[in-house]
């Protein structure tokens, strides 16, 4: 049987192929913990598409050029670490053996930055294959930009019964139909198994019809898993079509074993000792974990054609065109011309206008940027007045259409900034963040750039009601380690924030939290301490000598607290008034920094239009909002809520006369 496992298999891909199916079940058994059943069902295919069809080079893993390879089935992680030991990438043996062990270099998930090969962080399944999307859209506009001389690749998805269950990868399927993603392939592994059992438990779809409805290619690959030929043939042919191509392949999970193949503890649990001998045997190698054939990696290193070599053959003949793809490679298209800033003297902006004031002056500058929104872009400010919309019509277009799909988009973000070369920026209403949430938290777990416009920013909406009033959100945002959470004082301030993201030379995942309603610009010594202290993410607007009292605000709130700055003055008492517009970037200062902002020997209160959960970390009191909002209009609510100057003032004379 060890002869008739695999066919059209050469013998150095069958030995591959073996080895892969191994240590697939190895190594979540020496961790006690991983998915050995769909990595061993994948082997075949993913043995192929290194070996025959993708353009990889292990001498030079990140060359700009290499075809993407995106494992959405995160959970198979142990496939891609054994895929890339045997095609000679720097992941050894000792890595293996360490899989899903603190600080190892294989991950329980693929993340990017940590293993070769590995392009995004696919954890959340159906994250992986919007990525994808967002790859291919990269790709698209750089080829378009360059030539294909310069960029001319293709992403390869492989994604799962989970991946298209979940509405993540609906949203980014209609969106790549809707572009005619030519260069996108995802191959679906139809095993009909999930963890609670067999896929008709809970989903009956017809997964090529789907498909079909996206304007989708779709090739119906049929039971070739262990055909390396026929999975060959199929992937040639959705490469021939000008369209994003579906390739459905039916696999058994957990095959070849006699006892676990389609059954659904092969998805989760371990192999058995037993049960790994079982297999091994069929396999033909020997009973012992983590035995590899060291030739095996050097041998596959070698038949592989220099692929970056010869591309970088090629960027030295196309001379200053080569040179100004490195420059925007290298720095994701950062804002390099000097160009005057917009700036508003005084008067009343809302930041979301700021903000498309920001992309006028600034995008026509920043080669890397895409810009678009949900459905939303009027609104949003991140109409980009000097490209096209993006599509197979016009390749090079940076506006981008997401439609409404808030799931898919957040994804194709983080996979258009991981790409290299751009910096992607999506918009929708800050209320539907919560559509956003896994990718904002992936893009801050990948250390993806990404910029996201949330406009509406409050209980200002007014009417809308609770359903639209962001209440919880901010505290939501912040939870997320590492992402930078921005809600600018003023029109001024987003202008600068906005020009200091797509100056950056690597960009953070950012958020940046707009006003609806118009707001006071700062002006005079407030606008000079902004200008000055805004981007440490905290700054003292006004410190008087002798202040009795710290009132702190981020956003709107900031005029308001100002104004009760004003009041309390009137009234005999001294304020400092504290602007915090982004907390992550805060907290990074030095401590001496924080303590001279916060100034905690004064008494403090805070002042926001959303929960106060958080905020005693950095004042006595907080007020805010702690339930939801009120259908109403916004002047009414904020009052009806207390976000005034009134309140504040109230509340400091009650707490100073207590």
């Amino acid at each position: 049987m060890a002869d008739s496992l695999y066919h059209g298999a050469s013998e150095l891909e069958d030995r591959t192929i073996r080895q892969v199916v191994a240590l697939a079940m190895d190594a979540p058994a020496a961790a006690n913990s991983g998915h050995s059943g769909t990595a061993m069902a994948l082997a075949p295919l993913a043995t192929m598409l290194f070996s025959r069809v993708l353009a990889h080079d292990p001498r030079d893993p990140a060359w700009p050029d290499r075809d993407r390879f995106v494992l959405s089935v995160g959970h198979a992680s142990i496939l891609q670490y054994a895929i890339a030991h045997s095609f000679g990438y720097d992941v050894s043996v000792e890595d293996l053996r360490n899989f899903r062990q603190a600080h190892s270099r294989t991950p329980g998930h693929p993340e990017v930055g940590v293993t070769p090969t590995v392009e995004v962080t696919t954890g959340p399944l159906g994250q992986g294959f919007a990525n994808g999307v967002g790859l291919a859209i990269a790709e698209r506009i750089l080829r378009s930009d360059y030539g294909d001389d310069l960029v001319s690749h293709r992403t390869f998805v492989i994604a799962g019964d989970g991946c298209l269950e979940e509405g993540v990868s609906h949203e980014a399927a209609s969106l790549a139909g809707r572009l005619g993603l030519s260069n996108l392939v995802v191959f679906y592994d139809d095993n009909h198994i999930t963890i609670d059992g067999e896929r008709e438990l809970a989903s009956i779809d017809d997964a090529a019809l789907r498909f079909r409805s996206y304007g989708w290619h779709v090739v119906e690959a049929g039971e070739c898993a262990n055909d390396l030929d026929a999975l060959e043939t199929a992937t040639r042919e959705a490469l021939s079509d000008p369209r994003p191509s579906l390739v459905i392949v039916r696999s058994h999970i957990g095959f070849p074993s006699p006892v676990m193949m389609d059954r659904r503890e092969a998805h989760g649990t371990p192999f058995t000792k037993a049960q790994i001998s079982e297999v091994k045997a069929l396999l033909g190698v020997p009973d012992e974990p983590f035995v590899t054939s060291p030739d095996i990696p050097n041998l596959q290193r070698e038949r592989l054609a220099p692929r970056a070599e010869q591309w970088r053959e090629r960027l030295a003949r196309a001379g200053e065109r080569g040179e100004r793809f490195l420059a925007q490679w290298s720095s994701f298209g950062a804002l390099r011309d000097e160009v005057e800033t917009p700036f508003f003297e005084g008067g009343q902006v809302a930041t979301r206008k700021a903000m498309q004031a920001a992309m006028d002056a600034f995008a026509p500058h920043t080669p890397g940027l895409t810009a678009g929104s949900a459905d939303l872009t009027d609104n949003t400010g991140v109409l980009l007045k000097h490209s096209r919309p993006q599509g197979a019509e016009d390749p090079g277009g940076r506006q981008i259409h997401y439609g409404i799909r808030e799931f898919g988009m957040g994804a194709a973000l983080v996979g258009q900034t991981l790409h290299g070369g751009l910096r992607a920026a999506g918009s929708t209403f800050f209320v539907f963040s919560d559509y956003l949430r896994s990718s904002l938290r992936m893009a801050s777990l990948s250390h993806a750039g990404a910029l996201f416009v949330l406009t509406h920013d409050s209980v200002g909406v007014g009417e809308d009601g609770p359903t639209h009033q962001p209440v919880e959100h901010l505290a939501a945002l912040r939870a997320i380690p590492g992402l930078h959470v921005h809600r600018p004082s003023d029109a001024n301030e987003t202008v600068r924030m906005v020009e200091s993201y797509l100056r950056a030379e690597r960009p953070e995942a950012t958020a940046l939290v707009l006003s609806r309603q118009d707001m006071p610009v700062l002006t005079g010594e407030d606008a000079e301490a902004s200008r000055r202290g805004a981007g440490r993410g905290g700054y003292a607007l006004r410190d008087p000598e002798g202040a009795e009292v710290s009132l702190v605000a981020t956003g709107s709130e900031v005029g308001v607290v100002l104004e009760a700055a004003d009041r309390l003055a009137e009234a005999g008492v001294s304020a400092r008034v504290v602007a915090l517009p982004c907390w992550t970037c805060f907290e990074r200062q030095e401590a001496s920094y924080r303590q001279d902002v916060l100034r905690r020997d004064l008494p403090s209160v805070s002042l926001e239009a959303g929960a106060t959960l958080g905020w005693h970390r950095y004042v006595d009191d907080a007020l805010g909002i702690d339930q939801f909002g009120l259908s109403a209009p916004g002047p009414y609510v904020f009052q009806h809520f207390g976000i005034t100057a009134a309140r504040v003032v109230e509340f400091v004379l009650e707490r100073r006369g207590a």
